[in-house]
């Protein structure tokens, strides 16, 4: 059964699965969430994850309706209903085959209008949506975009998403695969649903925490392997021409593990293919994934 809802505690079905009209989730963008994914059938850095929806909730000032042991039982109880059923799929790397991608949303609930809409807790377990295995050897493409984030706080994963969604059909529409936030001086942030980083001359650098990004559980687990692998690590301002005349390209997140990019805006970065600091990183993330896949 590759997709389980779980409802306030109750594992349904797709269909099945209801949230009022009234919920300022649904009206607002009123919610936080998170999105975790499974090695081997296990949750992979639950505790960084629960970590960061307490800390969203905090931001937002939305009181969680389960705590983080509740979070966790019913996260891995979605997960156990969801595994199994998943038609074969050719072009998908192995580590990501019959995985899982979980997201748990934490709404509001009602507001003035209807005060009796309690805050609704949901996890959605589905079969993994990750990059083919020929994005790992090739490299994809990115695009740099100029969209107003003034109202949002980045450090917050909420369901108000409208300017991610927007840089997102402009990216596709480029036939690129992300799209980089970048502000009116040229400095990027983030991608829409990943964080950045760039090699030069054998040295990782990535923006900082406090430059308009959510900081990243991927992220963070690539700075610790680059220090136990010996790269150099800059965590520093990066404008649009840098990422543009950067060796190696690439980006993080919970899904793609590190994606090497080939291209940015339609030029090829370094030689147009992986480099070896990406493919050290991700040979050491693997490692790494392996391990939690075994239960390690």
């Amino acid at each position: 059964m590759p997709t389980v809802v779980n409802l306030d505690g109750r594992l349904v079905e797709p269909a099945e699965a209801r949230v009022s009209v009234f919920d300022r989730g649904f009206l607002q963008g009123d919610s936080i969430y998170e999105v975790l994914r499974t090695y081997g059938g296990h949750l992979f850095e639950p505790a960084a994850h629960l970590a960061r929806l307490a800390r969203s909730a905090a931001r937002a000032r939305l009181d969680l309706p389960w705590s983080a042991e509740r979070c966790l039982e019913e996260l891995a109880r979605t997960v156990k209903a969801s595994l199994g059923g998943d038609p074969a799929d050719a072009e998908a790397a192995p580590w990501n085959v019959g995985e899982r991608s979980v997201r748990v949303v934490m709404t509001r609930g009602g507001g003035e209008a209807a005060p009796d809409v309690p805050p609704a807790a949901v996890v959605i377990a589905e079969r993994l949506a990750a990059p083919p295995h020929r994005a790992y050897r090739d490299g994809v493409a990115l695009v740099a975009v100029e969209v107003d984030r003034s109202a949002d706080d980045p450090t917050v994963k909420t369901g108000a998403r409208l300017g991610h969604a927007h840089a997102l059909r402009l990216a596709r529409a480029a036939g690129a695969h992300e799209a980089l936030f970048a502000d009116a001086r040229g400095l990027i942030s983030e991608g829409t649903s990943s964080n950045v980083f760039l090699v030069r001359r054998g040295q990782l650098a990535t923006p900082p925490i406090g430059s308009g990004l959510l900081e990243g559980v991927t992220r963070g687990l690539v700075l610790r392997l680059a220090h136990q692998e010996g790269i150099p690590v800059a965590e520093a301002p990066l404008h649009r021409a840098d990422l543009a005349s950067a060796d190696e390209l690439f980006v993080t997140s919970t899904g793609r593990e590190i994606l090497p990019a080939a291209s940015l805006d339609g030029r090829a970065v370094g030689g147009g293919r992986p480099g070896p600091v990406t493919q050290q990183l991700h040979a050491a993330f693997r490692r790494l994934a392996d391990a939690a896949a075994r239960g390690g």
